[in-house]
């Protein structure tokens, strides 16, 4: 290996021999903010818990309010509304008031797409 190729680092009390360096270089360049970092891995998180993700699936194509949610969930109406403020909190879902009831709904078309494509991804 050529010395242009690779450089050896020191990381941790472990050595790390870095053969790409143009690469290393390219994902540094692409690489995204610590604070979107921080955001994605929480709206992750957030979708890793089974009932939100229920919530949200049952979400994708009909806005429903929270006693719609309770029933289709098996969840009491409390559960579902401290799931909802999770969701809201990271602009997952969003809200509408019809008189005295509010209805939730995927907040945009991106969240649609993102539970489309994990559901693709699990059933290949």
């Amino acid at each position: 290996m050529g010395s242009a190729k690779a450089k050896l680092f020191q990381a941790d009390g472990c050595q790390i021999r870095v053969v790409h360096l143009k690469r290393v270089e390219q994902a540094r360049k692409e690489a995204i903010s610590e604070r979107e970092v921080e955001r994605l891995s929480l709206t992750y998180k957030v979708l890793g818990d089974p009932n939100r993700l229920k919530i949200v699936m049952a979400l994708r194509n009909v806005e429903m309010y929270v006693c719609d949610l309770a029933a289709f969930t098996g969840l009491s109406e409390s559960a579902v509304s401290h799931q909802l403020r999770r969701l809201k909190d990271l602009a997952l879902v969003r809200k509408r008031r019809a008189g005295q009831i509010i209805y939730y709904a995927l907040d945009d078309e991106h969240v649609a797409k993102l539970l489309d494509l994990g559901l693709e991804h699990v059933r290949e």
